[in-house]
């Protein structure tokens, strides 16, 4: 089992070209297993990362963005996690 542990950073800004407000996002793998970290949000942003036990990603995505936590079993790719990314209003308003 991957114990997987994360954290939104409460910091957001605003970029002018796409016009949406990008928060940044940061992981954590503390499993014992590579994992495959991919976040896909509005206006066709998308990054993929593997992650190795301990790695730590840090990244600017769109707010609303989606970040999927893919694991791998003996029978393939497996979904362990699901996280939405979100600035700080939406925190203190949940």
């Amino acid at each position: 089992f991957n114990k997987i542990v994360h954290r939104c950073i409460h910091f957001f800004f605003y970029d002018i070209k796409k016009q949406q407000i990008m928060v940044e996002f940061s992981y954590t793998n503390r499993g014992e297993r590579m994992i495959v970290l991919r976040c896909i949000g509005p206006s066709k942003f998308f990054l993929e990362r593997v992650l190795f036990p301990s790695d730590v990603i840090t990244f600017n995505a769109p707010k609303d963005s989606k970040v999927e936590i893919w694991g791998n079993e003996l029978y393939g790719p497996k979904l362990e996690e699901r996280i939405r990314v979100f600035n700080d209003e939406q925190a203190l308003a949940a």
